[in-house]
This record gives C-alpha cells, sequence and structure tokens, in this order.
C-alpha cells in the first residue's frame, strides 16, 4: 500500500533511479497515508494478542498450580486416571512361588471362632514345615496370652486338678515356630506413643543420610508374646497407609519406629526365605530409590513402599486353612512356596480396598507384593518424570496458543481436543509398554483450558441462561422433564401419550392427630411436612421417578415417563425401599414419629400435559392411578408400610409377601396384592387353607405364624378375625376369598 502512494507521487516520465530516490525520499503527504495503515496493522496484531492473553494466564495458572497443588487435587486426580490404567490393564497373573493359607468363613465354621487355640496355629506351622514351606508369615498378631491355656482354664474351673499339669499352649505354638526355622511374626504400628519394640532379626546397611527421615514416623509397637517373637526367624509390619478412601495404592517395605529402621512383613518373608542377613537401601536427592532384599532389588517410592501392580483376584492363591488341617491338601501346593497365613472372612475385619477390588483381604496385598518382586514385575514412577510431565505441559500449551493466533476456533478445537488424547495416548503407551507411570492430567487440563479460554465468554453466557431455566423449572419438574423440555420445547403444550407406568402414593399415617398436635402452631406443621417431603422426593428422583404433585401430606409419583425406563417397577421399589430408610433417619430428628403408607401399582395411563391453556400439569390419568392410590390406603389396613399389586410385583422379580385378594372401593375386579419381603414360612399355606374354607387349619398356621412373626402381627389379627367371622357366619358357595373393601 504505501508503495504504492508512493509510486503515484514520482513526476511524470522520471526514471528507475528517480523512482528510488522518490522512494526514499517520501513527503509528508506519504507518511500522511503511512501512519493510519501502521496504526491499523498495530490495532489488529493487539486484537489477536488479546486473544492469547486468557490461554496464557490459564496456561501459568496451570503450571503454578501444579508446582503448589493446594489440596494435592492434581494428585489425586492423577492416581484416579492410574487407578482407570490398572482396572483397564492389570498385572498380568503369572504363577509365583507365593500361597495364602486362609483362615476362611469356611475354616471358621469347621475349626470355630477366632482367635483359634494356638495348638491349632501349631499344628499349621508344622504341617506347613513338613510340606516344605520356604518361608512362613503370620498376617495376624499375638499379644495376648492363649485365652484356652491350662492356667485360665484352671481359675474357670478350680475343681479339676489335672489341668495345671497340661502343656501351655503358647508353649507348643513357640517350639513349632522355632522347629520350623523359617516364621516370621507380624506386629502392627501406630503414632500413638509406648515403649515396646518389635523383634529385631536383620540389619540394614544405606550410605548417605539415615533413610529414617524420609519415612512417616511411628512412636508405638504392639507386638507379639515375647516367647513368640524369640521363636521366630524374622518379624515385620503389616500395616498400610492407605490413599484417598482408604484404598491400597501401595505396600510398605520399610518402617521407621522412634527413628530405627524396621522391615515390613513382606520384606522380612523375602528375606528370610533367601536366608539373607540384612537389607540394603539406597537414596537419591533426598528420597529412597531402591531396597536389596537378598538377590532381589525393590523400587521404592519416596515413602519406602513398593507401587502396587495389582492383579485381579485368583483363587490359585488361596488354600483353605481346614484344607490344610484335614491333610487334604497336596504338597506341591506349599512346597518351596512363601506361605502368608491370614484371613478373607468378612467378620475379622481385614478386607481392604484395592484400585482393582474393593473388597481385597489384606493378606492378598503382602501376596501380591512378593508375587511382584519374585517376578520382577513393577510400575514405576521414574525420578525425570516431574520435569517431562512440565516441559510437555509448558510445549503443549504454547503449541495451542500459536494455533489459536493463526486458526480460527474450528482448528482450535481441534487441536485442543488432540493435546488432550495425545497426553492421554502416551501415558497410556508407556503404561503398557514400560509399565511408566507418566501423568496426563496436567498436560491435558493445559490443552483442554487453552482452547476453553477462546471461548469462555460465550460458554458462560450460555451456560448461565441454561442454568436460569434449569433452576426456574427446576423447582417445579422434575429433572428429567426440564432436559426433555430444553431439547424440545414444543412439548409445552397440552395433550398426552398412553404409556405403561408404575404409580406410586405416598402418604402419612395419622396426619390428623399430627395436624391436632400442632393445632396452635400451623407454621411448625408446615415445617415438619416440607421435612418430611424434602427426602421423600430426593429419593424419587434419584431413583428416576417424577414427582407428579404434593396433596398435603400426600406424594403422586410415576416411572417411564417422560423419559423411558424398561425397569419402572425395580425402581418404584427400591425408591419405597429407600423413602422407608430415610424415614427412619429422619424420624431420630423430629418431635414426633411419622409413619407412612406407599401403593404401588403397574398399568397403561394416559400421561402428558394436563391442564388449561394458562397453567397446567405433567401428570398421569387413568384406571391405573387410582388403584396405586386406593393401595396406599390399605396399608393400614394390613399393617405394612408398601402395598403393591401383583402386576408390580411380577415385572420386578422381586420376593413379595401376597397380603389378600381384594376388590378396592370403587373397583368390582379383584387383584392380589403384595408387600416386598421373603413370605414367612407356612403363610402361603395359611392362605390356601383360607380360600378352601379350611377354617381350623387356618386357625391353627394363624396362631403359629403370629407368634413367629410379630412384624406381621396386623395382618395375621386380620385373618384371625376374618375366620372367627366367617365361622360363625359361613360364606356363600359362589365365595371367591375375595375381599370387598367398604373404605379407601
Amino acid at each position: 500500500m504505501i508503495a504504492k502512494q508512493l509510486k503515484r507521487r514520482a513526476l511524470p516520465g522520471s526514471t528507475r533511479e528517480n523512482y528510488a530516490r522518490a522512494s526514499r525520499t517520501m513527503d509528508f503527504g506519504s507518511i500522511t497515508l503511512a501512519v493510519p495503515v501502521a496504526v491499523l496493522t498495530v490495532s489488529s496484531m493487539y486484537s489477536r494478542l488479546k486473544i492469547l492473553l486468557a490461554p496464557a494466564c490459564l496456561l501459568t495458572l496451570i503450571l503454578v498450580w501444579r508446582a503448589f497443588d493446594p489440596g494435592e487435587l492434581l494428585v489425586r486426580a492423577r492416581v484416579m486416571v492410574f487407578d482407570a490404567y490398572t482396572r483397564l490393564q492389570p498385572r498380568s497373573f503369572e504363577a509365583a512361588p507365593v500361597r495364602i493359607v486362609d483362615i476362611d468363613d469356611e475354616s471358621l465354621r469347621r475349626v470355630g471362632q477366632w482367635p483359634w487355640p494356638r495348638r491349632v496355629l501349631a499344628e499349621i506351622t508344622d504341617r506347613l514345615d513338613e510340606m516344605g514351606a520356604a518361608a512362613i508369615g503370620f498376617d495376624s498378631l499375638f499379644a495376648e496370652e492363649d485365652r484356652t491355656a491350662p492356667k485360665f482354664l484352671a481359675q474357670a474351673y478350680p475343681d479339676i486338678k489335672a489341668l495345671a499339669g497340661l502343656p501351655d499352649p503358647d508353649d507348643r505354638f513357640a517350639d513349632a515356630i522355632a522347629r520350623a526355622g523359617n516364621v516370621v511374626m507380624g506386629y502392627g504400628l501406630s503414632m500413638d506413643a509406648n515403649q515396646a519394640t518389635p523383634a529385631m532379626k536383620a540389619g540394614f546397611a544405606f550410605s548417605g543420610p539415615d533413610p529414617a527421615a524420609f519415612l512417616p514416623k511411628f512412636e508405638r509397637a504392639i507386638v507379639n508374646l515375647p516367647k513368640l517373637d524369640e521363636a521366630a526367624a524374622g518379624s515385620g509390619a503389616f500395616d498400610f497407609y492407605p490413599s484417598d478412601g482408604l484404598i491400597v495404592r501401595a505396600v510398605p517395605m520399610v518402617y521407621a519406629l522412634r527413628g530405627k529402621l524396621y522391615p515390613s512383613l513382606a520384606a522380612e518373608l523375602l528375606r528370610v526365605a533367601q536366608g539373607a542377613s540384612s537389607y540394603t537401601l539406597k537414596a537419591q536427592d533426598g528420597a529412597l530409590t531402591d531396597m536389596r532384599i537378598g538377590e532381589l532389588t525393590v523400587p521404592l517410592t519416596a515413602r519406602g513402599e513398593l507401587r502396587m501392580h495389582f492383579s485381579r483376584p485368583e483363587g490359585v492363591r488361596y488354600l483353605s486353612a481346614w484344607k490344610l488341617l484335614a491333610e487334604s491338601a497336596p504338597p506341591e501346593l506349599i512346597a518351596g512356596h512363601i506361605v502368608l497365613i491370614g484371613t478373607s472372612a468378612t467378620g475379622l475385619n481385614d478386607i481392604r480396598a484395592s484400585s482393582l477390588d474393593p473388597t481385597m483381604p489384606g493378606v492378598e496385598a503382602h501376596a501380591q507384593a512378593i508375587e511382584q518382586i519374585l517376578l520382577q514385575s513393577f510400575l514405576q514412577r521414574p525420578d525425570w518424570a516431574e520435569g517431562a510431565e512440565w516441559l510437555v505441559t509448558l510445549l503443549l500449551g504454547l503449541l495451542l496458543m500459536a494455533l489459536l493466533f493463526y486458526a480460527n476456533a474450528f482448528w482450535g478445537a481441534i487441536a485442543g481436543l488432540a493435546a488432550i488424547l495425545v497426553a492421554g495416548g502416551a501415558s497410556w503407551h508407556l503404561y503398557v509398554a514400560e509399565r511408566l507411570l507418566l501423568d496426563p492430567v496436567t498436560p491435558g487440563l493445559a490443552g483442554l483450558f487453552v482452547y476453553l479460554a477462546g471461548s469462555l465468554a460465550s460458554y458462560l453466557k450460555v451456560e448461565g441462561e441454561r442454568r436460569h431455566v434449569t433452576a426456574a423449572f427446576g423447582q417445579y419438574l422434575s429433572p428429567a422433564l426440564v432436559k426433555k423440555l430444553a431439547a424440545d420445547p414444543r412439548q409445552l403444550a397440552l395433550g398426552g401419550e398412553t404409556r405403561e407406568l408404575t404409580l406410586m402414593f405416598c402418604d402419612v399415617r395419622g396426619f390428623t392427630a399430627i395436624s391436632e398436635h400442632f393445632r396452635g402452631n400451623p407454621q411448625e406443621l408446615t415445617s415438619l411436612i416440607n421435612r418430611f417431603l424434602t427426602p421423600m422426593s430426593d429419593v424419587i428422583l434419584a431413583a428416576g421417578g417424577t414427582i407428579d404433585k404434593y396433596m398435603g401430606d400426600c406424594i403422586m409419583a410415576f416411572w417411564n415417563a417422560p423419559l423411558d425406563d424398561p425397569q419402572h417397577a425395580v425402581h418404584a421399589c427400591a425408591a419405597a425401599r429407600g423413602m422407608m430408610a430415610e424415614l427412619e433417619v429422619l424420624n431420630a430428628q423430629l418431635p414426633v414419629k411419622l409413619g407412612i403408607g406407599i401403593g404401588l401399582n403397574t398399568g397403561t395411563c394416559v400421561v402428558g400435559n394436563m391442564g388449561s391453556e394458562r397453567r397446567f400439569d405433567y401428570s398421569a390419568l387413568g384406571d391405573a392411578v387410582n388403584l396405586a392410590s386406593r393401595l396406599e390406603g390399605q396399608s393400614k389396613t394390613y399393617g405394612v408400610t408398601v402395598v403393591l399389586s401383583e402386576e408390580t410385583l411380577r415385572r420386578t422379580g422381586l420376593a413379595g409377601v401376597e397380603l389378600d385378594l381384594i376388590a378396592v372401593k370403587g373397583k368390582e375386579e379383584a387383584v392380589r396384592i403384595f408387600t416386598l419381603g421373603e413370605p414367612p414360612e407356612e403363610h402361603d399355606a395359611m392362605l390356601a387353607a383360607y380360600r378352601a374354607r379350611a377354617w381350623k387349619e387356618a386357625q391353627a398356621l394363624l396362631k403359629r405364624l403370629s407368634a413367629t412373626y410379630p412384624e406381621f402381627s396386623t395382618l395375621y389379627a386380620l385373618y384371625a378375625e376374618r375366620v372367627a367371622d366367617l365361622r360363625l357366619q359361613p360364606p356363600p358357595e359362589d365365595w371367591d376369598g375375595v375381599f370387598r373393601a367398604t373404605s379407601k
């Protein structure tokens, strides 16, 4: 542009030299044309540079966040991703010489409750020794003397003099431990101070600073009986440092107790199995890096843990203790194996959660740690990981900013998505191929936030409007209906459709008496009803239900509209049970105790927007609605909370207790009604006798049922009264056993 203006101002007939001279000597007019052009160019550049301001700020924020990570949010996110990797591709199970002798529920049933007598444990130890175990470890604590010891029995039975001469079972257990020569006893640690000191069977060697400075500090030990520890070849701690949600992601290999180093149960078993006498610890840059146990090297985290790469639960790891005691286990299951004795019984409270198994026995974590070490199969987070993640985050952010500067929003979106995929894909590949753990979260967040910054204003505007509409309609309609109306506003019109629904009516029992209680304080009554309706409504909505209306203390709701719900009957029953549970919690807080009745029925209804052009509700109409309301009214008659129709129960596949064959008020057709739960024994026989007019048999059954199942006392009292009346006034020959209700 500037060159053209200069050309126009050259004199006619001028030569190339004159033109060049004119170009070098711009006059004032040329400058006046050049300045606006320069200003426009700078303004355009500034406008485009402003696009990068928010992305640059967000990229800086992410890097600062990564540096300080308040609340360790990024660390937690990273750990969750690594947990997902484990679930997607756990360690392939490869048989290693490790076995768990499991004190499972069947063993407790056969041998007796825990703790078992020490003579039984001595027998287990002898049996494992005979079968050729390489090392034996107890994942349990024996801090107290055997309660079945003769001296204790002698105190309970002083007349039996022979008890005093019987051998001490703790001595027998200690002798078995000593005979085996390869037993490792476990002990516990805690932060509370005491003076107990675990037995130390091996030494630690290290160079540089004391590794105890890098480890979590323990001040208390809970140890075994001295005679047991003295007889053992080793002793190790079995505590974990669970992460968020009490999930075990690593198994400690070394602990610090009052400034001294102690091994873990897993480490000590490996040492004893190899016949080693000490451990060697290596530290670098102020943190532990690995641990040498005999011929095996174990990579450690900064806290002295082995990062776990769990495999799926495998039954081959376990041998039930009762089979060992019954001598029905083949010797090859034990010979040459490191054996841990622990429990999977739920009642013994040694159940842990891992990233792969929410109900993993704690002993399996030790077993899998030993497996990994023997197989030398480790997950590692190398020391260069932090620096690499910082560099990748910065480079990805700068690359995206360059694309946002030179490309349009579409390509910016593609680049942002690509950045996330590249970060996640690279992290996943390194996990699968190299068993390395590198963070995809921070680079992925950088890619996402840098892109989002370019469209933040528009996004906030749209989201603000959406939240406003959702909040406004959400006060009156179910969340599912709000979403459906937002997707298709044309549905905001009168009309309906025929659908099969499961309907619920819930009412407070004895509300009139409750109203009398608050006669002088109607505001308190209103508050009470609101406190009742809120949790009940939350349960219904959480189960996918649509609340039709509130009628004082009554709630009407239904399932399978406006959105399809193939499991509508199941979800309605789940909501009924959830409401009963919520009511128990609520009653513990209220000045008066509330009882409810719930009626459930499944049938075809018309559902849609009902009302006038000015005001309408999304509601359901039909005979199935009326029956659900009548069933709720019968809950008090039969003394149960939930009354549901046969059609509803049939669709759930749940167990139900038949209440009656009833024709509710206003209907001639009879329906079978039920309540949820397992039928009492002889209940169906009682109904059959009643409907067969076998009054004497029915009365005998009712007497037994009423005494055995007090929760159904009202139901059985009702039938007892009916039978007594029918014996006095026998029904007509065409009596079909149907009870015709005269009240709602």
